[in-house]
């Protein structure tokens, strides 16, 4: 165990980002070895955005695990609205064993978990993804081997996702490289904080506006959509300001020649990555999307079962 919750990839030590991935990989190769683990549980998943591969990832791996997940959508439950989160989560205390929240607001993933004595899992918020870099991670070792000395290039806006690849890259050794327009960097809290992190593991972390300097000899090339949800009405002011940082077969030409290339997904297909690119030999987002479950799986196991009994 790692302790009560997953909230942040930054939260963890390196050690236990590496037992996740270890056990992601294990539990992928043998699930029947882990189908028992929670038999008798039960996972409340709240989301208030909509979803495909988050809910079904989560509710998949319950399953496997042996246990039971109950999806409570935005007219079941309203984040503070009909009833407070401090109430939520005391409530949904006395019946689950687990809690995940997709939110738009990572405040209220942290208010569930100050008031829930079980454990609870960011599903996403807008401050950090940490279940989806965790999936991402181990693609990334499938296809690479080991993690560090590698180089990965965000393209795009400086979102959630941005934020967990910093955090995630400092605690494995991976050089992360943020490419983005002017006035769409991450936030710098994150920056400092990845970067103290990175100090332990020799990685770095940058932040450039420059497509060529980002993304040359770069290992990884990774990208998301240009205006996440909740961010609707900038949608096509964005387009104009991001057309330019599209990953298309001239960007990717920059990375290595054996460079990957990553998507959280959903992908906006010719907005900010191309046909040509995302159905290429170098595209492996559905192996990406496929480990979702795997690494959410190895997440519950780690917060749930005694150390003891999975090493």
């Amino acid at each position: 165990m790692f302790g009560k919750d997953l909230i942040s990839i930054h939260d963890l030590t390196s050690d236990q980002v590496a037992a996740i991935l270890d056990t992601a990989i294990k539990v992928k190769s043998n699930p029947e070895d882990y189908e028992d683990f929670l038999r008798g549980c039960t996972m409340g998943m709240i989301f208030e955005k909509p979803s495909l591969r988050t809910r079904v990832s989560f509710e998949a791996g319950m399953t496997q695990l042996g246990g039971h997940a109950i999806y409570l959508g935005p007219n079941d439950i309203s984040l503070g609205k009909r009833e407070s989160v401090p109430d939520i989560a005391r409530t949904l205390d006395r019946m689950v064993d687990v809690i995940m929240a997709r939110t738009f607001a990572h405040q209220s993933v942290l208010t569930l978990a100050e008031y829930a004595e079980v454990p609870v899992i960011n599903g996403l918020s807008d401050y950090t993804h940490p279940c989806q870099v965790l999936a991402d991670f181990q693609t990334i070792t499938e296809k690479k081997g080991e993690l560090k000395g590698l180089t990965l290039a965000y393209v795009g806006d400086g979102n959630n996702m941005a934020h967990s690849l910093m955090f995630i890259g400092a605690k494995t050794g991976v050089s992360v490289r943020i490419v983005c327009p002017k006035g769409y960097e991450p936030r710098a809290e994150v920056l400092a904080l990845a970067s103290e992190d990175a100090k332990e593991t020799g990685a770095s972390i940058t932040v450039t506006n420059d497509l060529s300097e980002g993304v040359s000899g770069a290992d990884v090339v990774y990208t998301d959509v240009w205006a996440s949800m909740g961010m609707e009405a900038e949608a096509e002011a964005r387009k104009a300001i991001f057309r330019p940082y599209q990953v298309n077969a001239a960007l990717m030409a920059k990375a290595k020649e054996d460079a990957i290339f990553m998507h959280c997904l959903p992908a906006h297909r010719d907005d900010e990555v191309t046909d040509e690119v995302i159905e290429s030999w170098q595209s492996v987002v559905f192996d990406e999307a496929e480990n979702r479950l795997h690494a959410q799986k190895a997440v519950i196991l780690r917060l749930m079962v005694a150390e003891g009994e999975l090493d």
